[in-house]
């Protein structure tokens, strides 16, 4: 070989030595995440050597991982044209498309890739990633497993199978495969032990299903990290709040709040003040709960987590109003927002405004497909309309041999959030054998509800009862209406007029006493756990009496999961006339008691579960000028619910109180309820 071919040769092998030993500093780069130095860089090198491939490929690397994938795809497209059977370009292509979020074409490709060389471990990841961002799981953990195979431990494979079992998790949850996500996240757990996102995932499923003492024992697992401690009591906290232990959630968010000064993570500080915030909502620490949100609100005034909670807070001060204005505010930063959404529709149910509930129901479902919340409160909102029959069957009897047994039915029919139709029918046969007496009454009525503005709901109903007695059968016409108010936060106001027979016994129902009502209750509720009810009828029969009746009670809120209230209850009652020999009719008639109220209620209860209500009272009663009487009472109620459709309960009760019939007397009634909702869902939104 000539002289200077040598020499060419040997020219050309040190250039390209010198130029692989310069690119080297960004090769550093792009292998140690400095994508900006990598990316300047090989632009450098690009103006001096325009048409290197391996400078072309790194600066699309380099570009891409900064997040300019656009730039990164047309850069490989290019490459894969001038280059087009480049096994190298075509993975970088393929990567590109994955950065671009182009995850279809970027899942042919690889397939593509993967037909021409099956052990490529990076074809084997893309492919895995790309089934993993469509939701492929399971086959996006064949792939993976098989780029395992390929290079064992890698930790980039073992990054993209951790979160592709979490993505599968979450989708089982999703779908409320509950006992499937569990599974998926253990299983993560036995490749990752310890993993905190794992953990943390797990600790929510828990949540979701419902199963807060798993939840608990996988945040004080959590615990046992100290740099993860803070995250595990903020999910602690909210463990004990769902159980109801307000106290303890309110105990355990404090002590987390305490370490916000050695916290450097601007999240978890965020998250933490938001679930000590909450802690003094939910405990009712209603003043400095605002404090702390005002001073938040005035350092970012538009920040929708600070917004949120001021939104929560008015919820549980029942300011509603209120709160969808921030929700509002919410929503104009982030259409998408969860909080935003079903927080609105919280607060529009509680103003009565049911048809924009429903439209921020389901827009939140839009954004959080099959999101559990959501779902829960539409299908509760859903039952508030659905058709339903319920049915009553009692059994009472007192010490004056006057017995009863009574069928009612109620059955209600909405055709629209504002307007339902009613109906009702009623039989009652009642029989006293020291008397003689007996008699059979049918009542029959039809009517309607219709919601006139948010706040203001009618409701009238007419019809007839029929009675047989030893002595008369008639029939009267008899009617109830009535306005139900909610005229400031808080507080409901009923007014109504009401016609009705006076049935307690055969010999009342035998003389044909017709009682007219004009009536009204009222109910302040406080934020402060007080409430008052008071209840006022006057009545004027066609016996020509008349009567005046109050009712009033003032109760304290000890619990709210169950229910308890303790109060005392004050009644009075006069008459114009007294007829003692036909009814209980004193010209004045006070009686005080105290009282205890525990209850589970059935609205709040889940299908295959219990629901109960239990009332005890002892007090002192005044007939007229009389000495005092000691009273008692007792009510009672067991029920089960067996769907979302059907449930049915037993009752109880048993009183010496005098009433507006009979004093002196014990009064017992036991009956079943059955209740049957006819529709799963209103028929209107069908």
């Amino acid at each position: 070989m000539p002289f200077k071919k040598y020499l060419l040769l040997l020219v050309l092998s040190v250039s390209t030595f010198i130029y692989a030993q310069n690119m080297q500093e960004g090769f550093t780069y792009l292998e140690t995440g400095k994508y900006q130095e990598a990316e300047s860089f090989f632009e450098t090198i690009l103006k001096d050597y325009p048409d290197n491939k391996t400078a072309k490929l790194c600066y699309g690397r380099a570009l891409g991982l900064q997040g300019a994938s656009e730039k990164a795809v047309t850069i490989f497209t290019d490459l894969l044209k001038l280059y087009p059977n480049d096994f190298e370009i075509k993975l970088n292509y393929a990567e590109s498309l994955l950065w671009d979020k182009n995850y279809s074409d970027a899942k042919a490709f690889y397939e593509n890739l993967i037909k021409e060389d099956d052990k490529s471990f990076p074809a084997l990841l893309g492919y895995a990633n790309s089934l993993s961002n469509l939701k492929i799981y399971d086959d996006a953990l064949v792939y993976v497993n098989k780029a395992l195979e390929v290079l064992p431990g890698n930790p980039n494979a073992l990054t993209s199978k951790k979160y592709i079992y979490l993505g599968y998790a979450y989708q089982n949850q999703q779908a409320q495969n509950y006992e499937e996500a569990e599974r998926l996240l253990k299983e993560n757990l036995d490749l990752f032990k310890d993993d905190k996102d794992t953990l943390l995932n797990l600790a929510n499923l828990y949540l979701i299903a419902g199963e807060f003492d798993n939840a608990e024992t996988t945040y004080n697992t959590i615990a046992n990290t100290p740099e993860n401690k803070t995250v595990a009591l903020n999910g602690l906290a909210l463990v004990k709040h769902l159980k109801g232990k307000e106290k303890e959630a309110l105990n355990i968010s404090e002590e987390a709040y305490n370490t916000i000064s050695n916290l450097n993570d601007a999240t978890l500080i965020q998250q933490t003040k938001e679930r000590y915030i909450q802690a003094l909502i939910w405990n009712k620490k209603y003043k400095d709960a605002q404090v702390l949100i005002d001073t938040l609100h005035k350092a970012e005034p538009n920040e929708n987590w600070i917004l949120a909670l001021r939104a929560t807070l008015n919820i549980y001060k029942s300011d509603f109003k209120k709160s969808v204005a921030d929700y509002n505010r919410i929503l104009e930063n982030d259409s998408s927002s969860f909080d935003g959404n079903l927080g609105k529709a919280n607060a529009l149910k509680a103003l009565g405004k049911y048809d924009e509930a429903y439209q921020s129901a389901e827009n939140t479902l839009t954004f959080y497909d099959k999101q559990k919340d959501a779902t829960n409160f539409i299908t509760s909102l859903n039952t508030s309309f659905t058709p339903f029959w319920e049915t009553k069957a009692s059994y009472s009897f007192d010490n004056g041999d006057n017995k009863a047994f009574a069928v009612q039915t109620n059955i209600e029919f909405p055709t629209s959030t504002k307007f339902k139709w009613l109906a009702r029918y009623g039989y009652r046969t009642t029989t006293n054998k020291v008397t003689n007496f007996d008699a059979t009454s049918n009542d029959f009525s039809l009517g309607l509800a219709y919601q006139i503005l948010p706040n203001i709901t009618f409701k009238g109903t007419a019809g007839v009862t029929s009675a047989k007695a030893n002595t008369s059968n008639y029939t009267q016409l008899v009617t109830d209406l009535a306005l139900n108010i909610k005229p400031f936060k808080l507080q409901v106001l009923d007014i109504g007029y009401k016609s009705e027979i006076q049935s307690f016994n055969a010999e009342l129902l035998d003389r044909e006493i017709v009682m007219n009502n004009l009536y009204a209750n009222y109910n302040l509720s406080t934020n402060f756990n007080l409430g008052w009810f008071t209840q006022y009828f006057y009545t004027w029969q066609n016996d020509d009496n008349a009567r005046n009746l109050l009712f009033t009670s003032l109760y304290y809120n000890i619990l709210a999961k169950p229910a308890l209230k303790a109060g005392l209850n004050y009644q009075y009652i006069t008459f114009k006339n007294q007829v003692p020999t036909i009814y209980f009719s004193p010209e004045q008639f006070n009686a005080a008691e105290v009282f205890v109220n525990i209850i589970k209620d059935e609205a709040i209860t889940k299908p295959k579960a219990w629901f109960y209500e239990l009332t005890a009272a002892t007090g002192l009663q005044y007939i007229e000028d009389d000495t005092s009487q000691s009273t008692y009472r007792i009510q009672g109620k067991l029920g089960y619910k067996f769907t979302e459709r059907a449930l049915l309960n037993l009752y109880g009760t048993r009183s010496n109180i005098a009433s507006a019939t009979a004093a002196g007397f014990t009064f017992n009634e036991i009956g079943l309820q059955f209740k049957w909702y006819l529709c799963e869902f209103p028929g209107f939104r069908e």
